[in-house]
């Protein structure tokens, strides 16, 4: 009997807690190629060509992009902390510089942000005049307006008076807040002579590599050390972020730092108020998050010092440019609030409430519904996880308008990071399938069957946790 005991303890079964050192490389070697493949998919991706020209063989790749995530995101959860955490910042870093390897291929806004750079570096504020203004003659060069008679090409339009402009709406005066501005003056003014548009992508990925490391700290001192690589590479390795962040180096991103700052590093008060009025001064749409920034905390006092902090600075931010465009320090920004950058055709607002109601009763329930789920969160919501509730507001609301634009969801992948409810992804996926395949498919419903099926994904996610039977959440 001794010797069977002494046999049994010699040679244990090896426990699933507590994989073997083998098991455990291998976990981390699967990882690894994974993550190889992915920065490899997304490379040969952006060689295919840009939208106009190859919106089918983008969408393709990007699928396969998309699996290779969902796959190391699922085998980084097993690897141990350490080496995860090594692997969520080597695979962030791969994943931004797999995106500096072509030209902007699915949104030229970034041709805006750098001409904004320029008009303000010669001493002009951005709202004074449109890109096509004669006063602004001088500061065109080869590259943003170039002189050829077709005026073809991917990115390239051409005013009324004949002008070939590289610059999405020429004829109108620049949309972005003043944060913003400020981030296309200091890009431009850090900027080697004609390097065109790659210092924005290197500032889009400094932005998104520094999300990386914020939520990696966030995540570990404010929730589980565990888990935290697992749900930092949610953002790290996601081929949005590479796309949008990245190779079209939207200005969203910048929003999105302010705002994990916001909500993982500040309680409510002045502080986090701030920093989320800096997210709003860079893009409106973090605004979204103000009921989640305040959950659970009624107290007038404490409400008053993040809303009044936060429009103190959106205020400040503005009066260098309003003491140099007085009126029109809003630039565009009103008329395209109005259009909501919504195109003619298939893609209208409120695809699924027109769906169910009429189309003059669509935006008022769409209204009505985002305030009640703002009212819940604030009323209701996590104190100790203001991210959630910002998460169902912001989701909620790209769920209601269904924007053919996917970069609005920028704040939505970081903000499932902070959460780990990796359903709200679909969202993500909802507007990139719009914006690629909505031109490749002609009068089929693109817009409701997508978001139709993300707004599936999240309701039977929501149902599935609340009997305790939850889809795993990133761990």
């Amino acid at each position: 009997m001794t010797d069977v005991v002494t046999s049994d303890r010699r040679d244990p079964a090896p426990s699933p807690a507590h994989p073997t050192a083998r098991s455990t490389r291998l976990r981390t070697a699967v990882t690894a190629v994974l993550l190889a493949a992915l920065t490899a998919v997304f490379v040969l991706t952006l060689q295919a060509g840009d939208n106009k020209s190859a919106s089918g063989r983008l969408l393709a790749g990007y699928a396969v992009a998309w699996t290779l995530f969902a796959a190391a995101a699922w085998t980084v959860r097993t690897v141990p902390v350490r080496a995860a955490t090594v692997l969520v910042l080597i695979g962030s870093a791969a994943v931004a510089v797999a995106g500096l390897t072509a030209q902007p291929r699915t949104s030229n806004d970034m041709y805006r942000y750098a001409w904004d750079g320029r008009v303000q570096a010669a001493g002009i504020s951005p709202y004074a005049y449109p890109p096509a203004a004669a006063e602004l003659a001088h500061l065109r060069d080869q590259w943003l307006f170039p002189t050829q008679e077709t005026c073809e090409g991917w990115g390239l339009t051409h005013t009324g008076s004949g002008l070939c402009v590289r610059i999405n709406r020429p004829t109108v005066p620049t949309i972005y807040p003043p944060v913003a501005e400020g981030w296309y003056l200091a890009v431009h003014t850090l900027s080697p002579p004609d390097s065109r548009h790659k210092p924005l992508q290197v500032g889009g990925a400094v932005l998104a590599f520094g999300t990386t490391l914020v939520l990696l700290r966030v995540l570990r001192r404010r929730g589980d050390p565990r888990r935290a690589p697992a749900r930092a590479a949610l953002w790290a390795w996601c081929p949005a972020v590479a796309l949008e962040a990245v190779n079209n180096a939207h200005i969203d991103t910048l929003g999105v730092l302010f705002l994990v700052l916001a909500l993982g590093t500040a309680t409510a008060g002045t502080r986090r108020g701030a920093l989320l009025g800096a997210a709003i001064a860079v893009k409106l749409l973090p605004v979204l998050a103000l009921p989640g920034a305040l959950s659970g905390h009624h107290g007038p006092a404490r409400v008053l010092r993040v809303v009044g902090a936060s429009v103190v600075t959106v205020a400040l931010a503005y009066v260098p440019y309003a003491v140099a465009s007085g009126a029109g320090v809003l630039g565009y920004l009103p008329g395209y609030l109005h259009e909501e950058g919504y195109e003619p055709g298939d893609v209208h607002r409120f695809a699924l409430l027109r769906l169910l109601l009429p189309d003059a009763a669509a935006g008022a329930a769409a209204a009505a519904l985002l305030v009640l789920t703002g009212l819940y969160v604030w009323w209701r919501g996590d104190p100790d996880r203001p991210w959630r509730g910002a998460l169902l507001v912001t989701g909620t609301a790209l769920l209601l308008f269904s924007p053919s634009y996917p970069w609005y969801s920028l704040l939505v992948i970081a903000l499932v990071a902070m959460d780990g409810r990796w359903e709200w992804l679909t969202v993500t996926l909802a507007g990139t399938a719009l914006y690629l395949a909505g031109p490749l498919l002609p009068g089929f419903p693109v817009q409701a069957c997508a978001y139709g099926a993300a707004a599936a994904f999240v309701i039977t996610g929501a149902y599935l946790r609340s009997r305790g039977g939850s889809p795993r959440r990133a761990d």
